[in-house]
């Protein structure tokens, strides 16, 4: 007869890990979210210094634009004031935008200043609501003979990818192409040099009103327009750190006790 001796097979529970691939992606994001902020830290201190930098060229007095103008150091001379001299150019007057202005829709009115001394530049003489534009550009027709502008040396516009293409032959302008602009105006050939200036504006709202009333453009105000939002972006990023941190931490003591209640 044959004796049949136990087998028995000890049992062992399953080995669970502690941490599972959720956690480690959980566990990934306080890290990744802490770099974006100090990312933003290190941006807002370079925008200040910018900004800065601008506004201290924005308080020099105004300066004459030399005859012809050197465009590579353009960018340094970006937010200084100039004072410039000449007859309007208005054949070549034309509308950007739409632009918003205090919540009102218009155009800004761009003519080229054929320059007394110098060559032919861009001046965007300021906004115009949408329903006088046109009525704008006829006073502008009527705008003859020498005058003097205060004006600030700004680069050519960076195109997003929702702007539409400018259409020069129907009119259309919808970002400011400097040199899409100089070469309608005539280009080299006639002396034009791809520079926009936009005319400033100090009055009040009184008289801006008034010039609005009466179609005439209204310049822009002599501040520094960057926009700065590193503030906003750093609380985000060390806020989300936070969180995801405190979420892992929550998820790391869960996995704890689950794992401490199963079968040893």
């Amino acid at each position: 007869m044959l004796s049949t001796e136990g087998t028995a097979q000890t049992y062992r529970a399953k080995r669970e890990p502690l941490i599972t691939p959720i956690m480690v992606l959980v566990g990934i994001i306080p890290f990744f979210t802490f770099a974006l902020g100090t990312w933003q830290v290190q941006r807002l201190k370079w925008k200040v210094a910018l900004i800065d930098d601008l506004e201290e060229k924005l308080e020099r007095e105004p300066m004459p634009l030399p005859p012809q103008i050197n465009l590579a150091a353009l960018p340094e001379f970006a937010f200084r004031k100039v004072v410039l001299q000449g007859h309007w150019d208005n054949a070549h007057a034309l509308l950007l935008g739409p632009r918003v202005r205090d919540g009102t829709i218009g155009y800004h009115l761009v003519v080229p200043l054929v320059r007394s001394n110098g060559s032919t530049v861009l001046v965007d003489r300021g906004f115009v609501p949408r329903d006088v534009a046109q009525d704008a550009r006829q006073v502008q027709n009527g705008v003859q003979g020498e005058v003097e502008i205060l004006g600030m040396l700004r680069t050519s516009q960076v195109r997003n990818k929702f702007t539409p293409d400018n259409h020069p032959e129907k009119g259309e302008w919808y970002w400011a192409d400097v040199d899409a602009m100089a070469n309608y105006a005539g280009g080299e050939a006639a002396g034009v040099q791809p520079v926009f200036v936009e005319e400033i504006f100090e009055g009040h709202a009184g008289e801006a009103s008034s010039r609005i009333a009466h179609g005439l453009p209204v310049g822009r105000s002599p501040t520094v327009d960057i926009r700065n939002s590193h503030v906003s972006y750093i609380v985000t990023w060390y806020s989300l750190s936070a969180f995801t941190t405190a979420m892992f931490i929550r998820l790391l003591l869960k996995r704890r006790q689950a794992l401490a209640r199963l079968p040893r």
